[in-house]
């Protein structure tokens, strides 16, 4: 993922500038040690992370009535489905989040327009950047990102 140094620097942006962003994250990843490591990012930005392993644990977590969910942040191959199913299903139960941003080690053009098709509004391809990531979340936050030039 990312190093010390760099966790240090994105707490010091969102301070600079004075942000408090606080975004209800439902982060689907199946490998635990990256489930982690985002959980801890995304805790020390200020979010709130309800962290899911696979796709049914996100449909349980994402249609739950306690809080709606701002950001889906999925990987997209899940050991029992995949994040583009995941978001379709969500849509249908009528529990879609505000935004969605998928992440994979799958990069390819195909790839990228296939999460956009989903509904997606970005692909950030592994291994994550904690920098990147975090940009991320910030236009998230501000409502646009289009990371699909």
């Amino acid at each position: 993922m990312s190093s010390t140094n760099e966790r240090s620097g994105s707490q010091g942006r969102f301070k600079k500038a004075g942000r408090t962003p606080s975004l209800c994250v439902l982060l689907v990843e199946d490998h635990a040690d990256t489930r982690l490591a985002l959980e801890k990012f995304l805790k020390a930005l200020g979010h709130r992370p309800e962290v899911a392993q696979n796709m049914a644990e996100a449909l349980l977590l994402g249609c739950a009535e306690r809080e709606k969910i701002d950001l889906l942040l999925s990987d997209i191959g899940l050991p029992d489905g995949d994040g583009w199913e995941l978001l379709s299903q969500l849509r249908e139960r009528g529990c879609c989040p505000k935004r969605a941003i998928a992440f994979s080690g799958w990069g390819s053009r195909a790839d990228l327009l296939k999460s956009k098709a989903a509904g997606f509004e970005a692909h950030l391809t592994k291994p994550l950047s904690f920098a990147v990531l975090e940009a991320a979340l910030l236009e998230k936050h501000q409502g646009a990102l289009d990371n699909y030039s």
